[in-house]
This record gives structure tokens, C-alpha cells and sequence, in this order.
């Protein structure tokens, strides 16, 4: 379950107290090969489409990047480790908004030449400064390995990749790269017996549940073939059994359920060996991304359509006047909030609230915790759950619970939330305008 948050922006003035809402690819080729920089670095001709969602045009430049492997010098039925760098990409931030941190997944393609052909899947894990609005997506780094299959010089060029962003929506930026020239180069050496199986994924990430289709090749014909997950030296709890035909090809569906699992093998005999096996392949669980509170408009808060979603009603609030040097409560009552559960399935929900010091002229501030509320919570007609509503008391800078349903209660229901909030001032509190933000969390 994803959710939002929502927040209000808090002002207070004596005479006048007021509570507002502000808005707060195709992959081409390797291309013959070309000199390069010491440090492998090449330059070549990019076209990325942002997705369809973000109504933006293509974006045409050159992607500048370094492929490097951890065995420049490998026999064959070794696995090499190939890191694929991006240091810069005409691909923009595909939101009309700040795109958070962390919410980038690079995933690609390098594309071998001379001795061996094909291509290596690599996939970099989730992690990015943000980016504002219109910037160019930063600098990524993707990882992914590939057995060796023949002697010889073995080049590495740069392929296609695809910037995956989940903030909000789950967005794929495609970038196809047209003549990208040699940015790496191994030489293999034979070996009497080589190991010719070869593995590849139908994809390179996916969502916890999501099945990944595995081709394999070189195996013995007929041989009992396992395709499992794999993390690190262990195997995970994603296994499924296949049997390679008369060519030795194997096919087989793997669902990958274990969030551990980072990369997938497959193996004849009882377990996994570099002479017996091929892979592993690397694979990305994506998680769900986390809730992240932000400061704007609380007008409409939707999860997911048919989900949790939160709306609040209002524009502003007026507290009570308070004249100069008598202190006291100055009364109110927030905008009111409405939520509807439409999941099912026994899950339950909590609405918390937590408010930043008042700030005044001169840097005089009014803490938090004068802050306090006494919530209400309703059930609409119809509505299987019952809303608790939460204590009365004081809200500041911790927050406190405004209503909540708990786990296993009845499935589903629309429920309004209000809440009395009173400002309490010392006497003789400086004259003046005092702000805050209140923060409204849904999870």
C-alpha cells in the first residue's frame, strides 16, 4: 500500500487567528571501434522518450558513460562482473515536480563483440539525489554479469537503457543509443572443458509476486534443469524445476515472491557450481516506495484508484481573537478530512497529525505542544469499519493520532474526521502574526 501525506499551513495573529492550505528503446549495434579516453569513457548519440504520462518531447544529446568488468583477463566459463556507468544522459526528470531522492532505477543493456556476441543485462540499485523540475536525470550505475563462452577478444559497448522512476507513478524514461563505440575489452582464455551454459531473463526487475520468463542454453539434453533465485552465495526461496530438450534450451517461468532475491541461476545436479551451472543474472525486487510527508494543498489525496485515498475540506481556519496581555485559548476547528477505505481485505489505517513551532515578528516563537486538538471520527451509512477517534490533547512537533481503524476490523468505508484545536498564549505574548505547519500523514 502506498499513501500520501498532506499538510496545512498554521498562521496565528492576535485580534485575527487564521489556519490556510497552501500549495505547499532500441538498442543498436556496437559500433566499430573508435579511440577512447584513458579512462574508457565514450560519447554517442542518445534519444530518450520520457513516458506517455509526462506529455514531455524526446530528448536528444549524447550520453556520455564508461563500461568496466572486475576480469580483464577471464577463461572461458568464468562469470564477469560488467559495471556500466552513465555520467550524463539527455533524459530529464519526467514529473512536473521535485523528483524526490532515491526513486531512480537504471536498468540497461551492454552489448558484447569479437569472440562472443549477445548482451548483458545490468541493473543499478535505487538511489539518486532529488532532481527539480526540467533537470536532467543524474549520474547512474548499473551491474550485471555474463559467463564466458569463447576464447579470444571480447568487446563491450554501451547499449539502450531505461531510467525507472516511482514517485508517485511508477514511470519508465526509454533511452535507445545509436553507434556507441568499444568502451571495454577483455581477452578469454580456453580452458580443456568449458562450461557453455548461458542464462537470460526476460526482464531485469519487477514487483514482489511478478514472474520473470528464463531461457537458458548448453545444458545437457534432457537433463533435469533448477532456475532459482539467488542472493549473494545463497539461494533464496524462488525455485522452480525445468527440463532442457533435445538442444539442451531450457524455458522456464520463475515467480520471484523473496524480496532477498538479486539474481537468478540455473543448474543441473543438486546444487549450483561454475562448471554445472549458468548465471547468476542479475534481478532487482522493487520495493514499495516509502510515505513521504511534503508541505501543499490538501485538496485530493489518492493512494491508488479503489484504495485509500484522503480528502480535506476548507481553505482556512479563524481562531478566537486574543487582546494583547491577557493570554489564554484562542479556539478552532480544522478543515474536515474524509477517508475511504476501498481495499478490503481486513486492513486497517491511522491518520496522524504533528505541527511545527509558531513563529512570530521578531523570531519569537510559540512552541508546537501549545497546540491542541479533540478529534472526532464518523462512520458514513453503510460503512463496514468503525473510525476511533484519538485523544484529546496536545498535537506538537511528535504529532499525535487524529483517527484510526485497526488491523482486522471490517473491511471498507468512507469516514469524516474533525477535530476542535485550540492555541493556548502566554500573557503578554508579543502582538503579531504567528505561522506554523501542521502535517496530516495516512498510512
Amino acid at each position: 500500500m502506498r499513501t500520501r501525506a498532506g499538510s496545512s499551513r498554521w498562521s496565528a495573529a492576535f485580534g485575527v487567528a487564521a489556519l490556510a492550505a497552501t500549495a505547499g528503446g532500441v538498442l543498436g549495434p556496437p559500433a566499430a571501434a573508435e579511440p577512447q579516453t584513458p579512462s574508457g569513457q565514450v560519447e554517442f548519440p542518445t534519444r530518450c522518450l520520457p513516458p506517455q504520462e509526462a506529455g514531455l518531447p524526446a530528448a536528444e544529446g549524447p550520453t556520455t558513460a564508461r563500461i568496466t568488468v572486475d576480469d580483464p583477463a577471464p577463461k572461458v566459463g568464468d562469470t564477469v562482473t560488467v559495471t556500466y556507468q552513465v555520467t550524463r544522459t539527455p533524459a530529464v526528470n519526467p514529473i512536473a515536480g521535485e523528483l524526490p531522492a532515491d526513486v531512480l532505477t537504471p536498468a540497461g543493456r551492454v552489448l558484447l563483440g569479437g569472440a562472443q556476441s549477445g548482451e548483458v543485462t545490468v541493473v543499478g540499485a535505487r538511489r539518486n539525489d532529488p532532481v527539480g523540475v526540467g533537470a536532467a536525470l543524474p549520474a547512474v550505475t548499473m551491474t550485471g554479469t555474463f559467463t564466458v563462452t569463447a576464447p579470444g577478444a571480447i568487446t563491450l559497448a554501451p547499449g539502450g537503457y531505461t531510467l525507472h522512476t516511482s514517485h508517485l507513478l511508477d514511470l519508465d524514461t526509454g533511452c535507445a543509443v545509436t553507434g556507441a563505440p568499444v568502451s571495454g575489452r577483455i581477452t578469454a582464455s580456453p580452458l580443456p572443458r568449458a562450461n557453455l551454459r548461458s542464462l537470460a531473463l526476460g526482464a531485469a526487475y519487477g514487483k514482489p509476486g511478478a514472474g520473470v520468463e528464463v531461457t537458458g542454453a548448453g545444458f545437457a539434453p534432457g537433463a533435469t534443469v533448477t532456475v532459482a533465485g539467488r542472493a549473494g552465495a545463497a539461494e533464496t526461496a524462488d525455485r522452480v524445476a525445468a527440463r532442457a530438450d533435445g538442444r539442451g534450451e531450457v524455458r522456464a517461468h520463475l515467480p520471484v515472491t523473496d524480496r532477498a532475491t538479486t539474481a537468478v541461476v540455473a543448474y543441473e545436479g543438486p546444487a549450483w557450481s561454475a562448471q554445472e551451472g549458468s548465471g547468476p543474472a542479475a534481478y532487482t525486487v522493487l520495493a514499495p516506495a516509502p510515505p513521504r510527508a511534503a508541505a501543499q494543498e490538501v485538496t485530493a489525496l489518492v493512494v491508488d484508484p479503489g484504495a485509500l485515498s484522503m480528502t480535506q475540506t476548507g481553505a482556512s481556519l479563524a481562531l478566537g481573537a486574543l487582546p494583547y496581555g491577557s493570554g489564554g485559548a484562542a479556539p478552532g476547528r480544522i478543515g474536515t478530512v474524509t477517508v475511504m477505505d476501498a481495499r478490503g481485505g481486513g486492513r486497517g489505517w491511522t491518520l496522524t497529525g504533528k505541527v511545527t513551532a509558531f513563529t512570530g515578528a521578531g523570531g519569537t516563537a510559540v512552541p508546537g505542544a501549545s497546540l491542541s486538538w479533540t478529534p472526532a471520527c464518523t462512520a458514513a451509512p453503510g460503512s463496514a469499519a468503525r473510525c476511533a477517534a484519538g485523544s484529546a490533547g496536545a498535537v506538537g512537533p511528535q504529532g499525535a493520532v487524529l483517527a484510526s481503524v485497526p488491523d482486522g476490523a471490517a473491511a471498507g468505508g468512507t469516514f469524516t474526521i474533525d477535530a476542535a484545536v485550540t492555541l493556548t498564549l502566554p500573557p503578554y505574548t508579543p502582538p503579531g502574526a504567528y505561522r506554523a505547519v501542521l502535517t496530516l500523514t495516512l498510512s
